[in-house]
């Protein structure tokens, strides 16, 4: 057995690929009722429960919240009243009427956007830093999602009105590629890419450490940290975990620290965070993994508590994604460029090193 191969004894709660990030989500209050939502299944959730699908969603709502929902009538599945735990099929038809008093404040806002590329199907964003992707646990404001609904009239409505187009989702300060579909038969489609695995993604991070190899694959299972919920963690095969599957490259080498490509084969809630940690690498300025809020020139010195801040969050960028395009089929890749504070961080090592 390998050391990338190796896994700790724990296991934790089943998360899907390409959704929230959200570990638990606790019970805040009463749900009000107001005008009516109506979903459709996408492929990703065929199987899933009803309550977990919705708390997936709608992550200002507690489980406990939307299963009295459920049991009240409030929410139907196909037009009938049906159990929280009944499995859902692709294409059923979900009907509710609840809204907190957060949802409300949901609008459309200015946010400036940097396109890549658009499309009579498709919209591309390169994401910006600190910006969350749909709102939910307190941001409620500057996301992604609210950018997209003063820009855009029209994109799809699969995943709900709050979340509108968005097909996949990159952490807070993880920066670059996401697809915006702009109908809900785009949307399927390129789900169904993910789904299967077609999709390639390549990612550039900066990782404080050299892997021992230049090159190879991470397999290991995950599942949610037992005493940190917000965080994944390495863990054993079997109960509620999820196989994860990392290629990755070392682009260059700065002494204690490593330029890295990396080619998640698999989309699991932070996969490349917890990979890059669990074979001695950590991306810098990773806050939840490694404690570390910003990366400074006092580090490369030795001196981490000392020296200009060059990027205050986890150096991880979606460079490039390829995908099949929904509507000529032909495969077609959209990348990204590092972002300043990125390529800034990546500018000092090398001057060091030289």
């Amino acid at each position: 057995m390998t050391q990338q191969d190796r896994s700790a004894e724990r296991s934790g709660s089943d998360l899907p690929d390409a959704v929230d990030d959200d570990a638990s989500i606790e019970d805040t209050g009463n749900v009000s009722q107001t005008e009516p939502v109506d979903l459709t299944v996408e492929s990703r959730a065929h199987g899933w429960r009803l309550d977990h699908y919705l708390s997936r969603l709608f992550g200002n709502h507690s489980r406990a919240q939307l299963q009295r929902a459920i049991e009240s009538g409030q929410v139907t599945l196909n037009g009938l009243n049906v159990k929280p735990s009944r499995r859902l099929r692709v294409n059923d038809r979900i009907h509710m009427a609840l809204e907190s008093a957060e949802e409300r404040h949901f609008l459309p806002e200015d946010v400036p956007l940097d396109i890549i590329y658009e499309d009579d199907a498709l919209v591309v964003v390169n994401k910006a830093p600190n910006m969350v992707v749909h709102p939910g646990r307190g941001s409620y404001s500057g996301t992604l999602a609210a950018a997209l609904q003063f820009h855009f009239d029209k994109l799809s409505d699969v995943g709900g009105r709050h979340r509108p187009g968005i097909v996949h989702r990159l952490d807070r300060d993880t920066t670059g590629v996401i697809l915006i579909a702009r109908d809900n038969q785009v949307h399927q489609k390129i789900s169904r890419q993910f789904e299967n695995r077609e999709v390639k993604k390549e990612y550039r991070a900066i990782v404080r450490g050299i892997p021992e190899l230049d090159a190879d694959f991470i397999r290991t299972h995950v599942c949610v940290h037992s005493r940190t919920r917000e965080k994944m963690t390495v863990c054993a095969p079997g109960g509620r975990s999820r196989e994860a599957v990392t290629f990755y490259k070392t682009a260059e080498r700065f002494g204690r620290f490593a330029y890295m490509e990396l080619h998640p084969h698999t989309g699991r809630t932070h996969q490349l965070r917890v990979h890059m940690q669990h074979i001695g690498t950590p991306i810098v300025a990773d806050r939840l993994y490694i404690g570390e809020e910003r990366f400074t020139t006092g580090h490369l010195v030795g001196r981490p508590l000392e020296g200009e801040t060059l990027i205050a969050r986890q150096a991880l960028h979606a460079f490039r994604l390829t995908i099949s395009h929904p509507v000529s089929g032909k495969p077609i890749t959209f990348e990204a460029p590092l972002p300043a504070d990125f390529t800034a961080a990546l500018t000092a090592l090398r001057e060091s090193a030289g």
